[in-house]
């Protein structure tokens, strides 16, 4: 499996993808999110989760086509046309041999003629749903051990920095979870301010400090969180 989350915020976009693709007896890793386009104003990032062929593939056929779009959403049906041809010829033959036709994809960025940011996650059959202010986050991949400190705490209005925080700390929820999700971690932000892309990678050590802190906080919130009802009770009869 993958882990792979988009944000939405009002200084930009961030993107963060895990580098695991096998785990177990065998282990392999490689980047899932890219940048495509050229230039400041015709870039844009694209993340999936599923059989890498069919991402592969689809890939292909995208950049095959040559089309240069000047928007959003001319990008995300671009790519739902490359997306569709290759469901049209190999989903039968995947089927046939025991395979889901499993494709999703998070498409994310702002185009030249795009007055504002978008975030798109399109489904296998090639349809999609787009990112807002109620709604500041879209995942695919092993989405259940992340989504709650989004949930909790993103908001359209979160800076953009405390933003890649967070993505990072449900990654790091998501890969204590599972041993599907792991390092390395690739990290996509835009400043729409100034529409400038930055790329991280990261190793675990890079981020060991930030995991510790965030642990040991944890357990001093745990301390100070409020006595549960009854419980102050209990720990006078406990002491008598």
């Amino acid at each position: 499996m993958t882990y792979c989350v988009g944000m939405l915020v009002r200084q930009g976009l961030v993107a963060l993808s895990d580098g695991r693709l096998t785990s177990g007896s065998q282990l392999s890793v490689a980047r899932k999110n890219i940048l495509m386009g050229t230039g400041p104003a015709s870039r844009f990032f694209l993340m999936n989760s599923g059989l890498r062929s069919l991402r592969d593939k689809t890939l292909a056929y995208l950049r095959q086509s040559g089309f240069q779009p000047p928007t959003m959403l001319a990008a995300v049906t671009a790519y739902c046309k490359a997306l569709r041809r290759v469901m049209e010829e190999d989903r039968e033959a995947l089927e046939a041999a025991n395979f889901k036709f499993n494709l999703h994809a998070l498409i994310g960025g702002q185009l030249a003629e795009d007055e504002h940011p978008a975030l798109f996650l399109v489904y296998p059959e090639g349809n999609w749903i787009a990112a807002d202010e109620r709604t500041p986050f879209l995942a695919i991949g092993t989405t259940s051990y992340g989504k709650a400190i989004l949930d909790r705490v993103l908001v359209s209005e979160t800076h953009l920095e405390t933003a890649a925080k967070l993505a990072y700390l449900s990654f790091d929820n998501t890969r204590l979870g599972t041993a599907d999700v792991g390092f390395p971690v690739d990290l996509l932000t835009y400043r729409r301010a100034i529409r400038q892309w930055e790329e991280f990678h990261f190793n675990h050590d890079d981020l060991a400090l930030q995991h510790h802190w965030w642990n040991q906080h944890l357990a001093k919130l745990a301390e100070a969180l409020p006595d549960l009802p009854g419980q102050r009770e209990l720990e006078r009869v406990a002491s008598c």
